[in-house]
């Protein structure tokens, strides 16, 4: 038992001591906060206890060479005076507040040896935090307002809406930034107008326009980009997208008939016979049955052809062209038949099961190209995009 004991002190001094060695080390490299962390998990358990000590004193070194680094940091960056330092001025003040925030519930720390308490001085950067972040916070509002003034194209304005959207969060509701984040996002938007034509000399079905030019369906609105079906006159469009149907080729109704003849022995009763030693026995006796099934084909088949146009209606240049195709097949197969259908198999019972099906309109065939046109045409705007 005192053996055991023995190696778990071993143990528990082994890891001590190499936990203080790597604190040591992370000071030595000037990972101050790596050292501060080590620490503190240390401290946590029990501040007072003798074998932690050294993490006191660990604490104390680290913790004065890390906010003598961060405050000589902010120092040459404000006499630097280069305005793009702002944000790390302001982050760097934050880290010296949840240093000292993260260390403050421990306080004080007692160095026995020594009869006194660490050397961890706190000081208030709330003045100094709130003038840092009013500084960042100016900086980013005149240049975000800057950028929409002078903006060349719509990544100007994206951009001035993605700054402003971080001020927003770093500073909630500073001036007009509201107002200037939808102005961004309104002039940085693509907006698209989609237009269908029918050049066929089908009627193409009222429901399937209308389905097929309800682009809320198709999902494919975002944040910088915005279809319309209608051309609204307050909006300034940058595309076009023209869906043309140029044929519609709906096949005549076929019906393909054949019979297919099919047989199978049963068996029919018994009758007596010899066997090899005179003895009468009973054996099976079989009949063959037969049945005529005749297979019959409904076909019918729509083909839509077009083609869909990107334009830039800033130059008023064709951007590129996609064709469209889409094909929907009507097809039923029942059967009839003549004769004894036991003997059938499965396969041909199914089929006499079936049921003649009354072929459906042009209409309702274009129709049903609906659902695969509106796949399509899905397909080549998102491997199409208007913009880069």
């Amino acid at each position: 038992m005192i053996k055991k004991l023995l190696l778990i002190f071993i143990a528990i001094a082994t890891v001590s001591c190499s936990s203080i060695k790597k604190t040591q080390k992370a000071i030595n490299y000037g990972n101050y906060d790596d050292a501060i962390a080590i620490s503190l998990k240390n401290l946590k358990n029990n501040k007072t206890k003798k074998s932690n000590q050294e993490y006191v004193l660990l604490l104390e070194e680290a913790y004065k060479k890390a906010t003598i680094k961060d405050l000589e940091y902010i120092s040459f960056l404000k006499k630097d005076g280069n305005p793009a330092n702002l944000e790390e001025i302001y982050t760097t003040y934050l880290n010296l507040k949840n240093r000292q925030e993260q260390i403050k519930p421990l306080l004080p720390l007692t160095v026995l040896s020594e009869k006194r308490n660490a050397e961890i001085s706190l000081t208030d950067y709330t003045d100094a935090i709130l003038n840092a972040k009013n500084n960042l916070s100016e900086h980013i509002y005149t240049n975000a307002k800057q950028l929409i003034t002078n903006a060349r194209n719509k990544m100007d304005y994206r951009v001035a809406f993605n700054n402003l959207n971080y001020l927003n969060e770093l500073n909630p509701n500073y001036k007009t930034t509201n107002n200037l984040i939808e102005e961004a996002h309104i002039k940085g938007t693509d907006y698209i107008y989609v237009a269908l034509k029918n050049k066929t000399k089908q009627v193409i079905p009222k429901n399937l326009e209308a389905d097929l030019l309800n682009f809320d369906t198709y999902q494919l609105n975002n944040l910088w980009t915005v279809f319309n079906t209608k051309n609204y006159p307050e909006l300034e469009y940058d595309y076009e997208m023209e869906i043309i149907f140029r044929d519609i080729n709906i096949s005549p109704e076929q019906i393909h008939e054949k019979e297919i003849f099919k047989s199978k022995q049963i068996i029919d009763g018994w009758k007596y016979e010899k066997d090899s030693l005179g003895k009468n026995i009973k054996v099976d006796v079989y009949k063959t049955i037969t049945c005529t099934v005749k297979e019959i084909e409904q076909y019918k088949t729509v083909q839509v052809t077009g083609i869909v146009n990107y334009f830039d209606l800033n130059t008023k240049q064709l951007i590129d062209s996609y064709p469209l195709t889409s094909q929907f097949i009507f097809e039923n197969k029942y059967g009839t038949y003549k004769g004894n259908k036991s003997a059938l198999d499965k396969k041909y019972l199914d089929l006499i099961a079936n049921k003649y099906v009354p072929f459906p309109s042009n209409e309702q065939m274009i129709f049903d190209c609906g659902e695969d046109l509106k796949n399509k045409i899905k397909d080549i705007v998102i491997t199409n995009k208007f913009t880069p």
